[in-house]
Order: C-alpha cells, then structure tokens, then sequence
C-alpha cells in the first residue's frame, strides 16, 4: 500500500503528507546506508580473518619446523651422521650408567659383585683381515701339572683379538747421498734429488697428505692440526702449514680443472649451492660466499664426478659461467639463479625430494589430510624407483612408462582439483601451488630411464662440507675457497668411486712432478690401483 494513499485517508495537508515521505525515504535511505556498511565491514572482516588465519598457519608451520631444526631430525629421517651419532651416544651412556651402578653397589656390600649372565648379543664383527697382527704368545708359568705333577700337553689353542690403534706417528726421514769423485775428471757425482711437488721442502708427502686430508676432509683448522703435532713436540706453525696448502693447492688444480671437464661432457646433471662464510678484512666481519655443487648422475654409466666452485654470491651467473656451452638435462631446485639456463638449451629437471618436503613440513606442523595424500602418493612413485634401481635405462623407461606415468596424471589431476577448494595463502596452498607450479620438471624424469627423480646425490655431497664448516667457521679469502673447492671435488670424487682419499692423494703427490700433461688423467680419482680402494 502506498504511503501517499495512506495518508489521503486521514484527510492530511499536503504539507504534511511530503513531509512524512520525505522522512520515511531519509530513514530508508540511511537504513540501507548503514546496511552497505556494515556488509563491507563484514567484508572486511573476514578478509582480515582469513590473513590472521593465514598468518598464523604460516606461523604455526615455521615454529614446527624450526623446533624441529633445534630440538629434532631436521629432516624426514636421520641422516647417517646424525644417525651414528645419536646410536653411539645412546650406548656410551648405556655402558657408563651400568658401570657406575655397578661400582655403587660393589661400594654397599663390599663383597666381591655376583657375575652376571652375559647379555645376547648379535656377534662381533671379525677384524678387517687387511691389517697387521702383532702375536702375543701367552704361556703358563708351569709346564707341569699344578695338581699331580704331570708334563702337560697341548691340545689347542685359544685366540682372541683386539683393535688397537696409534695416534699420528711422526718420524724423519734422512736421505743420504754419498759423493764420489773422479781424480781424472775431477768430476764429482752423486744421486740425483728427485722432483717433489714442493722443491726444497722440509716435510715428506705423508706430512702433506696428513694436512689436506685434516684439513679438507676432517674438517679440522690449521690451529688444531697444530697443537696435535706440538703434543709430539713437533713444531709446525701454521704459517709453514697454510704456505704448503697454498703450493699444493696450486699443483692440484689443473687436476681438478681436468674434472670439470669430464664432468661437463655428461649429458645430465644435478646442482646445488651451500653457503659459506669468507673474511672480510676490510670491515672487520664476515661476508657470505657460496660454494656451487655440480655432480654426475647416478643412473648413467661410467665413473661419478662432483665439482665444486667457489663463488663470492649466488647470482645466477656463476652458474651460467661455469655451464657455459653445455646443454643437457640439469636436475636443480626451484632457485631462480638457474633459470636463465633453461631459456638457452637447457632442459630442467624438478626434484620431486623438495616437492615431497614442503608436505612434509605441513603435516608435521599439524596433521593435514592433503598433506597425508601427498605424501601417499610421492611414496608410491618412489617405490617404483627402488624396483627400478638395478634395470637398464632401456628397462628402467618401460617401468616407468608403465607404472609411474599413470600415477603421475593423476596425482596431477588431483592437485588440480583439491586446488581449486583451498583457500589461498595458507601452507597448504602454498605446497600445492609448488607442486603445480614446477610439474612439467617435477614429472620429466619418467619419461626416460636416465633421468634422476630428485636432487639428494648432490645435497648427500655436500652434506659433510655443511657439517664441517662449523669446526673451520669461515674461508680467509676467495682464492683460499677456490682452492679449497678444487681439493675437495678431488677428495669428494675419490670418495664416491670407493678410493681412499688419503691413499690416492699420497700416490698424486709423488706422481704429479714428473706427470705428463698428456698423462694428466691417469691421476685423477676416478680409477686407481687396488691399493687404493677403500677396504669395508
């Protein structure tokens, strides 16, 4: 009913009548006003809920992660240093808790303690059969009989071994060259001093080798390589230490040069970067420098290779640098250094371990249902790979394309789909987000039988120089870090293709001064005589 008509009944002045209007219109007006605000104030609200709830699963996902990084395995599961350390810790305080229990009771009673009945045990492993034996013959003090007198015969014999071991055994070695002279010729002649890799140097190979190996492989800083000799009263500053790495450095670097180049005629791949701390004299302080990762893939034949390259930054064109020219497939994380790469030849490859991580992290968090999901389904594709381990890669293509294919497409279909009823800004948009983001990488490697499925070879190379850097802390300069990045892809190398490291870089030293440029490979770590190969 019109409100015109309705004041018409009561016979009102016109006045009136607009009067009225008016004022309904204005309080109509004003009522659907306040309704417009208060719908974007509702609006506004739940924009504002949703970021704070957002903002809080980004929270609760971080603090998970970093108590797990400060009081947990920082990673799905132990890695073997992390593993051993905590097996060994675990027995030492096992076997300490039983021998003080044991001598606070023998304490109490003052009586000699009750034998025990020997704990099952899964056997002790035979010594290695490699090392020397030092017989110790342990007669009895009488060849008689200690009841009736009589001659005793020996009817057996029984052995037993223990592991011992000698610290770092430092000795001299005296060269004597008698000279003889010839009265005719009044010539004089002795032997020839043979070429060493540092000429006129006081110490010996071994000595060189007890350094590098210390120093690069162990981790240890010149200072302590110091005092361990000082307890032999053997002074060696570490001035005369840090000048021989320095030379030695020089002379294996041609070597390590001689690496990247192999390593750059493989057709694929794997990349990563750490980062590593250099002094900087001029502020007082440190800077961060990186150490760049380049190694061969597991699933191609002939002998694996890891590089390493110093650099001041993680810019990506160090990378380009040293890939320049090579094109081929390059297994890598979702770092934007390397994307220039692949708009020049390079084919990317996604590493499905980061994927599966991100997963990981969330569910670990809080239990997540489509975190769960994921990580069900990455676990199938990986079980494929472990029936494929020992194939061919012609093999290896045909499981592939028959089995994790199929699971591919669908686990794509389903990102898709859960996707779209996943409200943006959370972790778990952010986890699938990657995995869509990067899926044509992620997914490439199934359609050959030579492509690697993640990036934890290069992450497993470079795991111990992460470890170590915390003994060395920082590199004094860019050339000390490139020298060292030259030692180590040769230690690293000798070690993926089962050498000694120390064994191989002993034989390298005396080889090298008279080694050929043309013979230059054969003292690369890559095959080597028996004597070298690591004994397990």
């Amino acid at each position: 009913m019109e409100l015109h008509a309705e004041l018409a009944r009561f016979k009102a002045a016109p006045e009136l009548s607009e009067w009225v209007v008016g004022t309904v219109r204005k309080l109509i007006d004003q009522a659907q006003q306040e309704a417009a605000e208060s719908a974007r104030q509702i609006a506004r609200r739940d924009t504002e809920l949703h970021a704070a709830q957002t903002k809080v699963q980004a929270l609760v996902l971080e603090l998970a992660h970093l108590r797990r990084m400060r009081f947990g395995a920082r990673s799905e599961a132990f890695t073997g240093e992390e593993r051993d350390l905590f097996h060994e810790t675990l027995a030492s305080d096992i076997a300490a808790a039983e021998a003080k229990l044991a001598r606070e009771q023998e304490e109490k009673l003052a009586t000699p303690p009750v034998p025990k009945p020997p704990r099952p045990r899964a056997g002790r492993q035979p010594l290695p059969e490699h090392l020397p034996r030092i017989e110790h013959r342990h007669e009895p003090e009488s060849c008689t009989c200690g009841k009736c007198g009589g001659e005793l015969v020996k009817i057996g014999e029984d052995i037993s071994e223990q592991l011992d071991v000698e610290p770092a055994k430092f000795f001299v070695h005296r060269h004597i060259r008698p000279q003889y002279a010839c009265r005719p010729c009044e010539t004089v002649s002795a032997a020839p001093i043979p070429p060493a890799v540092i000429d006129g140097g006081m110490a010996a190979v071994g000595l060189y080798v007890w350094i590098l190996i210390g120093k690069y492989l162990d981790h240890l800083p010149l200072y302590r390589l110091e005092q361990i000799a000082a307890r032999d009263r053997v002074i060696l500053s570490r001035s005369t230490m840090a000048e021989w790495v320095g030379r030695i450095g020089v002379a294996l670097q041609p070597l390590a040069d001689r690496l990247a180049e192999l390593l750059l005629e493989r057709e694929v791949l794997h990349a990563d970067e750490t980062p590593v701390a250099q002094l900087d004299p001029g502020r007082g302080k440190t800077k961060r420098a990186y150490l760049w990762a380049y190694r061969s893939n597991v699933l191609e034949t002939g002998p694996p290779i890891v590089v390493f390259d110093y650099q001041p930054s993680r810019a990506g064109h160090h990378a380009r640098s040293f890939l320049s020219g090579w094109q081929g497939s390059l297994m890598v994380d979702d770092f934007g250094g390397y994307k220039a790469l692949f708009a020049h030849g390079v084919t990317e490859l996604g590493c499905l371990a980061h994927a599966r991580r991100k997963y990981f992290d969330l569910n670990a968090a809080q239990a997540n249902s489509i975190a769960q999901e994921a990580l069900r389904r990455i676990a199938a594709l990986y079980v494929i790979e472990v029936q494929g381990r020992d194939m061919n890669v012609h093999e290896r293509t045909q499981l592939r394309q028959e089995h994790a294919q199929p699971l591919l497409q669908s686990m794509h279909d389903w990102l898709l789909q859960t996707r779209v009823n996943v409200a943006n800004g959370g972790g778990t948009a952010k986890a699938l987000d990657y995995s869509l983001r990067r899926w044509s990488a992620l997914s490439r490697y199934a359609t050959a039988g030579n492509l690697p499925i993640d990036n934890n070879p290069v992450e497993n190379v470079i795991r111990p120089i992460a470890l170590g850097r915390k003994n060395w802390l920082f590199t004094g300069s860019e050339q000390a870090g490139k020298r060292a990045a030259a030692i180590q892809s040769l230690l690293g190398t000798a070690k993926l293709n089962g050498l000694d490291p120390a064994a191989w870089l002993r034989v390298t030293l005396e080889k090298l001064p008279t080694c050929l440029n043309s013979q230059i490979d054969s003292l690369l770590p890559l095959t080597a005589e028996p004597l070298l190969k690591t004994t397990s």
